[in-house]
């Protein structure tokens, strides 16, 4: 299938992206062809984040978003703060938080749900969107250029044998392909390798971010009600805070963040979570309440230093495959959606000028003129100062963001670097203390695969495991025997466990089954491992209003 565009993964950046070229194209009078190829069954099945967005890009891409029946309804009206001990929740005040953290003119929404949105007005501009056909692989030209990507086989048994229903993948060629797959994407991570897009900027840091949605009785609920917290139950060494939403009917969503370059090989994000939602100050929204929905996924940290080159020969990474989260903000949509409709813009021209699968060199540059850089550039030295501790990062972080705030950011020339990838920061399980989480109470807090059953995943049970171990000995000669077996704590969805083996006492069993595409494994292990790649088309979870 030939195209002018093809465009990997239907999330904001790359929904925006399909949009700005047929609006580009409509304004010429000229015809462009873009293709979505989504992984998830649906638009928006795949899509997890808090999330209040900054609606800045939005109303950018679609000025009248507001009369035309967007999700985007609930403003948000209370904005609070916590730092949190074992028993107290301790109430910082407005005025002393930086204004840029303010959510002020922010929205409360489905990210899911406004994506399935934007889907349809690209549908409706002569977008062709196929979900259920992950990108499986990258095509080259012989020239070493990108001409498109070939989507999996369906069909084939676990033992590589093609079953009754088998159909080979398809290639869909393209002049120039935009790779929008989110944190992580693992074609992404070939292209940043093969072209060398990360030489000169630091490792990609990361988070696991765990996610539940609530029904809360009525008297519980406060539509716009925005809060966030640090602390308990993190150590002071260990970075992460959570979030609670309030929104929609009776809809509250409830998250945890922990960042992924944590020490403790005991440690459980997971659990750090059911653990957080029993706080006195935090346990009452929940009661009398229904939990409605579960899921996980990895978030981009490193900001502005760890932002890759985006342009290579036949396309370009846009969004969260490349990283553009304000981790202190606790935001990327925003710019998602706009260095997809930049790399738009990048590429229409390149179309108009008759050219194809060479490289749009204008974007890197046309983003870092953009108001993206100016948002990441305020913020860049938060996550890196955190390695000094929660409490001496966060005071360096917030004097930075004031600064800079009150333009004053000349007094603060100085850029920290990351020093190290998460992965790295795994310290031996014979150096720090196991970690005794409390028993589930059914009522808030729940096991793992009572959490996955309400993802809705699932996978087609007889196919190749799209966790691939690159030397199967590791996970017990080292991680097992070095760490104390940290995959099996460190995925929130119970893949990895090890389990008792005839001949030489463990093995890890790998429940591909249980996976919500959080990409944790594929970030955190020690050794670098375990690969991840797209499963069967139309598997993983099946988020509703995430």
């Amino acid at each position: 299938m030939e195209y002018d565009v093809v465009i990997v993964g239907g999330g904001p950046a790359g929904l925006a992206a399909a949009i700005r070229l047929k609006q580009l194209a409509a304004q010429a009078s000229r015809e462009v062809s873009v293709c979505i190829l989504e992984k998830g069954s649906e638009i928006g099945a795949h899509i997890l984040s808090g999330a209040v967005i900054d609606p800045k890009a939005l109303t950018e891409l679609l000025p009248d978003w507001k009369t035309q029946d967007a999700p985007v309804t609930t403003a948000v009206t209370d904005d609070q703060f916590l730092i949190l001990s074992a028993e107290r929740a301790y109430h910082i005040p407005h005025w002393m938080l930086p204004p840029l953290m303010s959510n002020a003119g922010n929205y409360v929404v489905s990210l899911g749900n406004v994506c399935r949105w934007l889907a349809q007005q690209a549908e409706a501009l002569g977008v062709e969107i196929y979900p259920g056909f992950p990108a499986a692989e990258v095509l080259y030209d012989d020239k070493g250029a990108v001409r498109g990507v070939a989507t999996g086989d369906l069909g084939v048994a676990r033992d590589g044998t093609h079953k009754a229903d088998y159909q080979p993948g398809m290639e869909l060629h393209a002049k120039y392909t935009l790779f929008a797959e989110g944190c992580r994407g693992s074609l992404s991570q070939d292209l940043m390798q093969r072209f060398n897009l990360r030489d000169g900027v630091d490792p990609q840091k990361y988070g696991i971010g765990i996610k539940e949605l609530w029904e809360v009785a009525p008297d519980r609920h406060h539509p716009g009600r925005v809060v966030h917290s640090q602390g308990w139950p993190l150590d002071t060494r260990t970075g992460g805070g959570s979030f609670l939403y309030h929104f929609g009917e009776r809809l509250v969503a409830v998250g945890f963040v922990v960042h992924l370059n944590y020490e403790n090989p005991y440690l459980s994000p997971y659990d750090e979570f059911q653990r957080f939602k029993t706080h006195p100050a935090i346990r009452p929204t929940f009661e009398g309440g229904k939990r409605v929905g579960y899921g996980a996924r990895a978030i981009n940290e490193g900001g502005l230093q760890s932002v890759p080159k985006l342009a290579f020969p036949g396309g370009a990474l846009v969004g969260c495959a490349a990283g553009f989260v304000n981790l202190p903000r606790i935001k990327g949509s925003h710019n998602a959606m706009k260095t997809g409709m930049l790399a738009a813009e990048s590429v229409f021209a390149a179309l108009g000028a008759g050219r194809a699968h060479d490289e749009v060199t204008d974007l890197d540059a046309a983003w870092r003129k953009s108001w993206v850089y100016a948002d990441l550039y305020k913020v860049r030295n938060v996550k890196p100062g955190l390695k000094w501790g929660m409490w001496a990062g966060t005071a360096h972080g917030g004097m930075h963001m004031w600064l800079n705030d009150l333009g004053l950011g000349v007094l603060v020339p100085w850029t920290l670097r990351h020093d190290k990838p998460d992965h790295a920061s795994l310290r031996p399980a014979r150096e720090m203390t196991p970690i005794a989480y409390p028993k589930y109470d059914g009522v808030v807090t729940f096991d793992k695969l009572s959490s996955v059953f309400l993802s809705n995943t699932n996978h087609e049970e007889d196919q190749p495991i799209h966790l691939r171990l690159r030397d199967p000995s590791i996970p017990v000669k080292v991680n097992l025997a070095e760490y104390a077996g940290p995959e099996a704590r460190y995925c929130p969805a119970g893949v990895y466990e090890f389990v008792d083996a005839e001949a030489d006492g463990k093995r890890l069993q790998i429940n591909a089954q249980n996976c919500v595409h959080c990409k944790t494994c594929d970030i955190k292990d020690p050794r670098q491992n375990i690969k991840w790649v797209t499963p069967e088309g139309g598997g993983g979870p099946n988020y509703t209003s995430m």
